[in-house]
């Protein structure tokens, strides 16, 4: 896995049910490396930090392999990388393969999958359909918010080394289907329970749905 773009935003006004909001999702490609911070990425909008940046949402990562599919359903669009409000367009990431708490050196940090993205009324607006949420969440192939155990600059090229993955984990994918199912496979709800990757809140809420008979 490389990086083919490294991708930020200027604060972009955006109008959502007759008021105006600011947001930072409006990313667009550099040509420059970009610092990954512990927190969020250097002179990038991060707004609504309720929802966004963070220790376990410093940098948003998502894969180039993806864009095809996307771009078939929606071919009026003005596409870009960093379409999806990712920092870093990432090449043959796999979901499926990719590991809650797998951590990666990359360029000059060291990163930490952490969890899943979910979509927001934001992506509908970009997208001018909010129908784009539930296409995305049956799709299934989220891209990843990553938390940045040594800041650093990253820059197009450079390639994601993996350098230690948990013994017991989900893969992204699987986290977020957890997310969403109303059944929730109760193997994988111990193990994002147990999983310290995660931010607690989330494990908190899982902890909710195990079956105590």
């Amino acid at each position: 896995m490389k990086i083919i773009s490294t991708n930020i935003a200027k604060p972009t006004i955006i109008t959502w049910n007759g008021k105006k909001e600011t947001t930072g999702i409006y990313k667009t490609p550099t040509n420059f490396p970009i610092y990954l911070g512990k927190n969020d990425v250097k002179d990038d909008s991060v707004i609504d930090r309720k929802y966004h940046g963070g220790e376990f949402k410093a940098c948003y990562i998502f894969s180039e392999m993806h864009y095809k599919y996307w771009k078939n359903l929606y071919p009026n669009l003005n596409w870009e990388w960093g379409m999806f409000g990712e920092n870093l367009t990432i090449s043959h990431m796999d979901e499926t393969e990719i590991f809650v708490g797998d951590v990666y050196k990359v360029g000059d940090a060291i990163i930490q999958i952490s969890q899943s993205r979910e979509p927001c009324y934001k992506l509908g607006i970009k997208f001018k359909n909010q129908n784009i949420l539930k296409k995305f969440i049956t799709h299934g192939l989220p891209g990843s918010y990553v938390k940045v155990l040594k800041e650093g600059a990253v820059k197009i090229g450079d390639e994601l080394i993996l350098e230690k993955r948990p013994k017991k984990s989900l893969t992204v994918a699987q986290l977020f289907r957890l997310l969403y199912d109303k059944d929730k496979d109760q193997n994988l709800l111990k193990l994002a329970i147990n999983n310290e990757a995660l931010p607690l809140k989330k494990r908190e809420k899982f902890k909710k749905f195990i079956l105590t008979h």
